[in-house]
C-alpha cells in the first residue's frame, strides 16, 4: 500500500495491483498502511460475455464516433480530432477500460478512408508499441440486403479483422436482423467460431422472438450466443418494455447498452437553448429538451451526493512509480501544505503511471453521465458502451464504476423518467 502526495494533498493508501504477474506499484519512496477501498476490488473485476467464457471490463467504449463523420457534427477528420480520439483510447486503457466497440459501417466504405475499425487497429498497434496492452475487441457484421448465406459472414468478417490488424476478436455481432437470410447468418457465426476467428458471437437490435431463434440455433452447435446490444438508456427503456432485458436475462446473454447517455442528452451538455448539432438536433429538439431539464437537475443532485465535480487534472513525479492505471474512489488526506482537499472531501481518481509523470485525474461531484451509466449497471447483466471523443470523457466514463446507487434512487430516476416520452429508436428493433 502506498500514499501519493498531489498538489499538497495526499492520496490514501493505494491497492498493489496490475496484470501479468506484476504489481500495479513498485514501492515508492513513501509507504502508507491501510486497508484498499473495497470498490477498487470490484474494480478489477469483469464480466462475463453471457455463457461464452469472454471476460470484458464491465464498461466499454464504443467507437461509432470514431468513424462516423456524417451524425457526429458532420466533422472531418484532422491531425487535432485524430489526437483526441487517440486520447480517449489510451485514456480508457489508463483508467482499465479495455472492451471497445466498433463495426464495419462506422465510416467511409471506400478504400483508404478513414473508418472506426482502422482507426481503432491504429491506437491498438500504437499503444502495444510502447507496452504490452490487453484489449477486447467487438465488430459488427451489417446485414446488407445483397449479402447472402453463411459465407458472407465469414468474408465480411476477414476484412474487418485486416481493418483491425488482428487474426481474431472477442465478440463478432449481427448488427441488426437482415431482411432475409438470417439462419445463414447466424450459421456464418457458428462457423467463425468454429474457425478461430472470434472468441464469442452476438446480435445486435434483435427483438426478443428473434435472440430467443438465433439462441436456440447456435445452441444446436453448442455455441453459446453471448450478447445481444441494443439501444438503452434511462430515457429509453425499450429493452425492458419489449421482453428483450428479461430474455437475456432468462438466457445468460449479456445485453450490452449503446446510446446509454442518450447520444449526450444525458449528460447535460444540452439544453434548450443549445441543443446537440446535426442529425442528433432533430432528435434531441428543444421541446424535448425542456422536458429533459427537471430530471437533468435531480441527476446532478444524486451526483453531487456521492462527492464529485467535474474532472480535474494534476500531476506529481515520482521516478520509481511504474504502473498502468488505478481507479478507485478515496478520501482525501490534506497534508500541511496548501490544497483545496479538505478531509470530507471524496473523489474519483484515475491515476496513469506510465513514466515517471503521473497524471492522476480527480473526479469529484459525480458528472450526470457518471450516474446514469451507474444506472445502467444497477440493472445488472448491463455492460455500457458510451461513446468517448477524447481522453477527458473517457476518464469521466471510467468513474461510474466502483460505486452503487441506491435502489431508492434507481427507482426514482426510472420514475421520473416515465414522464417523459421516449425518442424514436433505431427501426430495426422492429424487424
Amino acid at each position: 500500500m502506498m500514499a501519493l502526495q498531489v498538489a499538497g494533498g495526499v492520496l490514501p493508501p493505494l491497492p498493489a495491483r496490475g496484470g501479468r504477474g506484476r504489481a500495479l506499484f513498485r514501492p515508492p519512496r513513501a509507504v502508507a498502511s491501510g486497508a484498499a477501498p473495497a470498490a477498487a476490488k470490484e474494480e478489477d473485476g469483469k464480466v462475463a460475455l453471457g455463457g461464452s467464457g469472454v471476460a470484458v471490463t464491465k464498461l466499454g467504449i464504443g467507437a461509432w464516433s470514431w468513424g462516423d463523420t456524417t451524425y457526429w457534427n458532420e466533422f472531418q477528420w484532422d491531425d487535432r480530432k485524430l489526437k483526441a480520439a487517440k486520447g480517449a483510447f489510451d485514456a480508457s486503457i489508463d483508467c482499465g477500460i479495455t472492451f471497445f466497440d466498433t463495426a464495419e459501417v462506422y465510416g467511409a466504405g471506400v478504400s483508404g478512408a478513414i473508418n472506426s475499425e482502422s482507426l481503432l487497429g491504429r491506437f491498438i498497434k500504437e499503444r502495444q508499441q510502447k507496452e504490452e496492452a490487453e484489449v477486447a475487441i467487438a465488430t459488427k457484421f451489417a446485414a446488407l440486403p445483397w449479402r447472402f448465406g453463411r459465407g458472407s459472414v465469414i468474408s465480411a468478417l476477414k476484412a474487418s479483422l485486416d481493418r483491425l490488424g488482428v487474426s481474431s476478436v472477442e465478440l463478432y455481432q449481427l448488427h441488426w436482423p437482415g431482411i432475409w437470410g438470417n439462419e445463414g447468418y447466424l450459421d456464418g457465426l457458428g462457423d467463425a467460431v468454429e474457425q478461430g476467428l472470434v472468441k464469442a458471437v452476438g446480435v445486435s437490435n434483435y427483438s426478443e422472438k428473434r435472440l430467443r431463434d438465433a439462441y436456440e440455433r447456435l445452441k444446436k452447435r453448442g455455441i453459446p450466443l453471448a450478447s445481444n446490444q441494443v439501444n438503452y438508456s434511462l430515457i429509453y427503456r425499450n429493452p425492458e418494455e419489449n421482453g428483450v432485458k428479461a430474455a437475456c436475462d432468462e438466457l445468460g446473454i449479456t445485453l450490452i447498452a449503446y446510446s446509454p447517455i442518450a447520444q449526450g442528452a444525458l449528460t447535460g451538455k444540452y439544453t434548450p437553448d443549445n441543443p446537440p448539432k446535426g442529425p442528433r438536433g432533430r432528435i434531441y429538439t428543444p421541446e424535448f429538451l425542456t422536458k429533459l431539464q427537471p430530471l437533468i437537475n435531480r441527476i446532478k443532485e444524486i451526483g453531487g451526493n456521492y462527492g464529485r465535480t467535474p474532472t480535474q487534472v494534476l500531476s506529481i513525479r515520482d521516478s520509481e512509480l511504474n504502473c498502468n492505471y488505478n481507479v478507485f474512489p478515496y478520501k482525501a488526506q490534506p497534508s500541511t501544505a496548501n490544497t483545496t482537499f479538505t478531509s470530507s472531501d471524496s473523489f474519483w481518481v484515475c491515476i496513469s503511471l506510465n513514466t515517471d509523470r503521473v497524471a492522476v485525474s480527480v473526479h469529484s461531484n459525480c458528472g450526470g453521465h457518471q450516474v446514469v451509466l451507474n444506472w445502467l449497471v444497477c440493472q445488472g447483466n448491463v455492460v455500457p458502451i458510451p461513446g468517448a471523443k477524447n481522453a477527458e470523457q473517457a476518464r469521466e466514463f471510467a468513474g461510474a464504476l466502483g460505486w452503487s446507487l441506491a435502489a431508492s434512487e434507481v427507482e426514482e430516476l426510472r420514475s421520473m423518467a416515465r414522464e417523459i416520452k421516449p425518442v424514436i429508436g433505431f427501426p430495426v428493433e422492429k424487424l
